[in-house]
């Protein structure tokens, strides 16, 4: 089973997450009260930071998102809701398996380690953060 692109927060106190060790429990902050949707993008979706080009569907489909979140942080502000990009990092699941021997010493993220600096920043969001494109410390990235 696999979540949504689009996870409502509220009302869930746990996620459960795929690893390579098998399924681990997250447990949610308790004090959020406002509604936070959240859509995993990645760096690769910036317009500004493409130095690189390759990737061009995958680059289009996260800058696709990109506009997405903007575009549902304005529709959902009228009800309280907020909406961000997250950008993980490079995660050590399958997905980033034929990438990894290029990924600089240190930014190979265990998966429970993502999801608990995800889960962070997504707590420290407020109003003004509603629309943006963070990355997983929290730093706001360039679309």
């Amino acid at each position: 089973k696999g979540l949504s692109p689009l996870m409502r927060s509220k009302g869930r106190t746990k996620v459960k997450v795929a690893t390579l060790e098998g399924p681990v429990d997250v447990e949610l902050p308790k004090k959020r009260t406002t509604t936070v949707i959240v859509n995993l993008s990645a760096r690769v979706g910036s317009i500004c930071d493409n130095q690189l080009g390759g990737w061009i569907s995958y680059r289009m489909s996260k800058s696709a998102l990109n506009q997405a979140t903007r575009t549902m942080a304005i529709e959902l502000k009228r009800q309280g809701t907020h909406a961000i990009a997250l950008h993980p990092g490079t995660t050590d699941t399958g997905l980033s398996k034929p990438f990894q021997r290029n990924v600089k010493e240190g930014r190979l993220f265990p998966v429970e380690f993502t999801v608990e600096s995800l889960i962070k920043v997504v707590n420290s969001m407020e109003e003004e953060n509603s629309g943006g494109f963070y990355d997983w410390a929290g730093k706001a990235l360039p679309f």
